[in-house]
């Protein structure tokens, strides 16, 4: 567990270990090996090999949901289990899939792929062309952001030979018509901007090398990307580009079929949405238009063709609250939906236009608790007749998958996920806890009705880019955690989007800390009310949340048995320049304005890190193979850590992209290898609670 390596002399930014950033580098590679050959001789063996293989028999459980998508009159799936990690793509249809055993037709098995390829291949998206008779597939090598775009005949199954293919990079493609696509890749000299995103829309027509591909319109290299989307939803085929100037502001242009490009006047910080001749937009910051004022986070519909005339007659379609706010908006079969957080309570609302108004109704037939999630059945909006799905469900309660026809019908279940862990005696509770500046922080307790005072816990949370958290019905916790006599907790930090923007806000930029501060708060919430004690409390939280672990570890120290870090961003002085670190400025800051890194450094844990401290033990784990952030935060986080005596244990895959695996082996090992861990070093035997 020890680093035996000695700093590079006179390494760059003062920072001795940034040689570890060489993701491949033979220094860095013999780093990985040994770190990982000392955690897996700690924490493997059969009790982990046991684990992994209870685990990854629930993922690979043919009577898993298999979630789907409709394209003209099919039904589209990726699916994976032991026989095929990789994955199937494979398609149905409606009345097919409503049977307990829907015969599916294979389109693609990837794991024959990448086998006669030798590639390490995973499915990353399908774009299928109006009529669905080719598509552009998205192969991801090892799970990266980055990918190889190639075209598939969707009746022969077989890729075209001499078909549209572009060489890995990040982006993708959408069809204008079988022989030209709108490409917004990052592949190509100059086409990147500094996030390694797409600085351009071309349009790619077939045949023609790619480097001579039409540029539409292109962005300046320090905006975050640039995008396209075709739609044919309106009277005449059209066009609208994205450019993400950062993470939460974005300019927005309409192309018409002429190709005549219009910039629509409209604040930068909009969620906009557009279906035929109306849009809808929530606003992130106050605006005042056509002689009225409308505030953060409301929403506002208006006809398209009117607004570009000059009209600004706005309709209000949704006024947030305090504790209430819009999680997401969306078109199916020319209703918009509406999807909101009430106190964290799931409501939707359906929101109809037309020449004499818009009208409003509530969709019924749902609960009021637990996580409702809803989306439209149709990937291409033009075929869309309104059918959505819903997926239900709750920390004790495994997912049930519901149709709701033409968006207003009750609800009716197609699918039903097994229960994958036994939930007898165990409750689920919300809970607040009062943060350093006395606000009022959520969070959902699951386990034994019974406090015992010792209860092992697991504690999670996100608390940034105004992402909100649910209580999901997690298989992994359940089975290797729950069901063995522990305690799980989720946590609403700010930073995140549960009460809206204000709740965002308060938890990003210098407000980062106060997210950190939340989550302590909520651990010592814990001990008040008698759940467990803080030897007791193991956390675990993974990208953003990785920010947020290592803060509890050289700040909070004193509130934590053990600590799990993932796929975790942690150095904020150098994180603009590793891979897509730029792209997260308007989130935390940018580390080369003084006045900026002053913020940042106080929750740089990778700065403040120093020796002599009561540091509970850390796991920190990454991939190789992740192409967002970079690997290099987890490895020198480990190896400065081990530098000043720490018990800091490292893991990092060679795939996985930004998440735990390639398939769901890997996966449930990179899981349980963190539990196993976890319940050492809190002193939790299984089944003694």
């Amino acid at each position: 567990m020890t680093v035996d390596d000695r700093p590079t002399p006179s390494a760059p930014d003062d920072d001795p270990w940034l040689w570890l950033e060489e993701i491949e580098g033979k220094q860095a590679l013999d780093f990985v090996e040994r770190q990982n050959s000392l955690t897996l001789a700690a924490f493997g063996g059969a009790a982990f090999a046991r684990d992994r293989d209870i685990l990854a028999a629930i993922y690979d459980r043919k009577d898993n949901i298999p979630y789907v998508s409709r394209r003209g009159d099919d039904l589209h799936n990726l699916w994976k289990d032991a026989t095929n990690p990789r994955g199937l793509w494979r398609r149905t249809n409606l009345a097919e899939f409503r049977k307990a055993s829907p015969a599916w037709e294979t389109m693609l098995d990837i794991d024959q792929l990448a086998a006669s390829e030798s590639e390490d291949w995973l499915l990353s998206g399908i774009a299928t062309m109006p009529g669905h008779s080719r598509a552009i597939l998205s192969l991801s090598r090892g799970g990266s952001d980055a990918v190889t775009l190639r075209e598939f005949d969707v009746a022969t199954k077989r890729f075209v030979a001499d078909g549209f293919t572009l060489p890995e990079a990040k982006g993708g493609v959408d069809w204008l018509d079988q022989d030209t696509l709108l490409l917004s890749s990052a592949h190509g000299e100059g086409m990147a901007t500094a996030s390694g995103y797409s600085r351009t829309v071309r349009l790619w027509r077939r045949g023609q090398p790619v480097d001579q591909a039409q540029i539409i319109i292109e962005t300046t290299a320090d905006h975050m990307a640039m995008s396209g989307m075709a739609d044919d939803t309106g009277s005449a085929p059209r066009v609208w580009i994205v450019d993400q100037i950062d993470f939460f502001n974005r300019a927005i242009w309409l192309r018409d079929a002429a190709g005549t490009t219009t910039k629509l006047d409209l604040p930068t910080g909009v969620w906009m949405q557009a279906h035929g001749d109306w849009f809808a937009m929530k606003l992130r910051k106050d605006w005042s238009a056509g002689g009225r004022s409308f505030a953060t986070d409301t929403v506002l519909g208006i006809s398209l063709s009117a607004f570009i005339a000059g009209s600004r007659d706005f309709v209000v379609l949704f006024e947030p609250g305090p504790r209430r706010a819009l999680q997401g908006l969306f078109w199916a079969g020319g209703k918009l939906v509406l999807s909101i957080l009430d106190e964290l309570k799931p409501q939707f609302e359906i929101c109809t236009p037309s020449a004499a108004g818009w009208s409003s109704a509530t969709l019924g037939g749902l609960p009021q608790i637990g996580v409702v999630d809803i989306w439209p059945l149709d990937r291409h909006p033009s075929e869309s007749n309104g059918d959505l799905l819903a997926n239900v469900q709750d920390p004790l309660t495994p997912p049930s998958l519901l149709l709701i026809e033409r968006g207003v019908a009750s609800p009716t279940v197609l699918k039903q996920a097994p229960k994958t862990f036994t939930a007898d005696g165990l409750v689920v509770t919300q809970h607040e806890a009062i943060s350093i500046d006395g606000e009022r922080i959520p969070y959902v307790q699951t386990g034994p009705a019974k406090e015992t005072g010792d209860a092992p816990v697991y504690m999670s949370a996100y608390g940034g880019f105004a992402v909100a958290v649910k209580p999901y019905y997690n298989a992994s916790l359940g089975k290797l955690w729950l069901e063995r006599g522990g305690t799980t907790v989720q946590a609403n930090l700010r930073g995140g989007g549960e009460f809206g923007t204000r709740w965002h806000d308060a938890g990003r930029l210098a407000g980062k800390k106060l997210s950190h501060d939340d989550f302590a708060a909520v651990a010592a919430d814990l001990v008040r009310r008698g759940v467990t004690s803080a030897k007791r409390i193991a956390a675990q939280g993974g990208s953003n949340g990785g920010i947020l672990i290592t803060n509890m570890l050289v700040r909070y120290p004193e509130r934590f048995g053990a600590l799990f870090c993932t796929i975790p961003l942690i150095d904020m002085r150098r994180y603009t320049k590793l891979l897509a670190g730029a792209s997260w400025i308007a989130e935390y800051g940018d580390p080369d304005k003084p006045e900026e890194w002053e913020w940042l450094k106080a929750y740089s844990a990778y700065h403040t890190a120093k020796p002599g401290q009561p540091y509970p033990p850390i796991l920190i784990a990454t991939t190789r193979r992740d192409d967002r952030v970079h690997p290099g935060h987890a490895r020198k986080m480990a190896a400065k850590l081990q530098a000043m005596g720490y018990e800091a244990w490292f893991y990092e895959p060679a795939a996985g992209g930004h998440g735990y695996g390639k398939d769901n082996k890997e996966r449930a090992g990179f899981e349980v290898l963190g539990f196993r861990f976890l319940k050492e070093k809190i002193g939790w035997r299984d089944g003694e609670a």
